[in-house]
Parts: structure tokens; sequence; C-alpha cells
């Protein structure tokens, strides 16, 4: 028995009996809840795509079990699972990798290869869950990397105005957007901007008041997050 796991339960649908259905089916869908209770660590997550992340796996262990054999078949079922693609919204590097993930395990299990799926969810379940506590990857500084955004009055000329308090106050300053606001009669201006040391906003918005007329001005994080796959 152990044998016929590691070379495959199945090479086409005629070999798929309901016992090796079952093993192939309950394997992948094990495998991914513990994807799912892995991707829960350290994550920020909707409880739909942690159950969407769960199941998948045996949705396409399903699928391959099907198809097995048949390369029309397969080459429709391609197209179709290409076509999710265009169904949702992007997501983030880390979503797209764990949907691969479970993908892979549920080809693995699907083509007859449970053990294998065991130890490739282990290993790469493990590296992930393992390179997301640690601080592998992340961007230096990023607690003084902010969002800066100023009103000032349509009539203001705003291009190196506040040039001496950004030298005082930032290390780095790049304006990335002017909107107009208010039927055009205010300016709002946004900067990415880098802080020379934590705690000197306060600082920094007091200085800028007293330039734009004691209007709108708002510091927030910079987010490097993608919109969320729901």
């Amino acid at each position: 028995m152990f044998d016929t796991v590691i070379t495959g339960l199945f090479s086409s649908t005629a070999d798929i009996t309901l016992g090796n259905f079952f093993i192939g089916l309950g394997s992948a869908l094990i495998l991914g809840l513990a994807l799912g209770l892995m991707y829960m660590i350290k994550n920020t997550y909707t409880k739909s795509f942690v159950i969407t992340l769960s199941i998948l796996p045996s949705v396409v262990c399903l699928v391959i079990m099907m198809v097995s054999g048949s390369i029309g078949a397969g080459v429709a079922v391609a197209g179709t699972f290409s076509l999710v693609r265009f169904r949702s919204v992007p997501g983030t590097a880390k979503e797209i990798g764990s949907i691969f993930l479970a993908m892979a395990v549920g080809l693995a299990c699907g083509m007859g290869y449970p053990i294998y799926a065991l130890i490739f969810t282990a290993l790469l379940g493990g590296v992930n869950l393992l390179l997301t506590v640690s601080k592998f990857g992340e961007a230096k500084n990023a607690e003084l990397r902010k969002v800066l955004h100023i009103t000032v009055p349509e009539d203001l000329e705003y291009a190196t105005l506040f040039d001496d308090i950004f030298d005082k106050y930032l290390k780095e300053s790049r304006m990335s957007q002017v909107k107009t606001t208010n039927l055009g009669s205010l300016n709002k201006l946004t900067y990415n901007i880098t802080l020379k040391k934590c705690g000197c906003e306060k600082q920094l918005i007091d200085e800028l008041r007293c330039r734009n007329g004691n209007l709108e001005i708002n510091i927030t994080a910079q987010s490097t997050e993608s919109r969320e796959l729901l």
C-alpha cells in the first residue's frame, strides 16, 4: 500500500477507486485546513479568504482526478481556471503565493501523491510561516515613512513654499499628487515623506500651518499593501 501511495494512486480516471478517491480528497482537505491555519498566523485576513484557501486544494484535487489522462479535458480546465483572474480584485503578493501553494497541494493530491503533498505542505508552509514571523524582507525605517497631505489656497505658490521646513524635519520628500477641492478654491498636495526622527509630526504640522493659512494637514502611514482578496 505504501509503495502505491509513493508511486501514485492512479494514472487515469479508470484507476480511481472509491478508497483512492477518499484518500486523495481527504488528504487535500486536511492539508488545505493546515494551510488556512498557518496563514492566520501573523497575517491580515478575512474569513472568506481563509475558507477559500482551505478548500481550494480539495477543488483542484477533484478536478485533476477527473481529467487525469485526458489532454483535451485538461486544456479546457486550464482555460476555466484562467478566467478566475478576471473575477477577483488584485491581491497582495502573499495572498497570491498562498493560492498557488494551495493549488500545488491540490494538484499533488489529485495526481495521487498525498505523501509528497504532505511533505510539500510541511516544508513550504513551515518556511512561509518562519519568514512571516521573522523580520526577513521588512523595509528599513518603515515607521518613518509617511504620506503628508497639505491643503493650500488656490492662489498660493506652493512649489518651494515648504522647502525649508522639509529640510528641517524630513530626510526625503517627493510630491506625488496635486488635487483641486472645494470647487477649485483649494489645492490638496500629497507628498511621500521620510521623517528624520519619530515623534516630530506635531512640530512639523505646527510649522506647516503657519504657511498654508491654518488649513487642513494630514499625516498617515505609507501603505505598501495592495487591495486584499475578499
